[in-house]
């Protein structure tokens, strides 16, 4: 905690002030480009990867960045894919996974998660993806299950109306991307999931 409050305390002394301006405009105004879908996972951190400033990502992370197909009910995820497409207006919607992935190396290892019944059940917004992937074997598995979960998820995406209305209208733009932590490349993927590296 010592290092959040020192965190907080550096911010304060010479990040805001640095940006004060930002933050003022910001105080009044939110209007983020893109929805950036991303794992949970504390090495993945959007606006690091990105180099966003503040206000111009709109950011939901989620355990293996899984996105539930749109049902009927209460729901979060559901929720700020609704906001950020319909009240903000997002042009753009990214999906990023990332190498050596909990989630999808617990489902690709068929790890015991009798103990954790909550992340079981999470995980299974991935079985089609696991599906799709069952031929691989080892740490290609890992990988191909990330790419394929990318794809699945946007797929996914399409299914929430806000999402579909603005797909229809040609005003949003979905994206899959995948980030590689050892060496900071980001590939983004074409609907057969090859990847294409987006800086070098």
């Amino acid at each position: 905690m010592q290092d959040l409050t020192e965190g907080v305390a550096q911010f304060q002394r010479d990040v805001y002030p640095a940006k004060a301006g930002l933050f003022a405009h910001l105080a009044t105004t939110h209007r983020p480009s893109t929805l950036f879908i991303s794992c949970s996972d504390a090495r993945v951190v959007p606006e690091l990867i990105t180099q966003s400033e503040p206000g111009e990502l709109f950011v939901i992370r989620t355990a293996g960045n899984l996105v539930p197909a749109h049902t009927p009910g209460p729901d979060g995820v559901s929720a700020s894919i609704e906001y950020a497409v319909s009240v903000l207006g997002v042009s753009d919607i990214v999906v990023c996974g990332h190498s050596a992935c909990g989630a999808m190396t617990a489902l690709a290892e068929q790890h015991d998660l009798s103990g954790a019944p909550a992340i079981a059940d999470w995980l299974r917004h991935a079985d089609a993806s696991l599906a799709r992937t069952a031929a691989e074997a080892g740490a290609q598995k890992v990988d191909a299950l990330v790419r394929e979960n990318v794809l699945a998820q946007l797929a996914n995406l399409a299914t929430h109306p806000s999402v579909a209305r603005a797909l229809a209208a040609h005003a949003v733009t979905l994206r899959g991307w995948v980030y590689d932590i050892p060496t900071g490349v980001v590939e983004e993927l074409d609907t057969t999931g090859r990847p294409a590296a987006l800086a070098v």
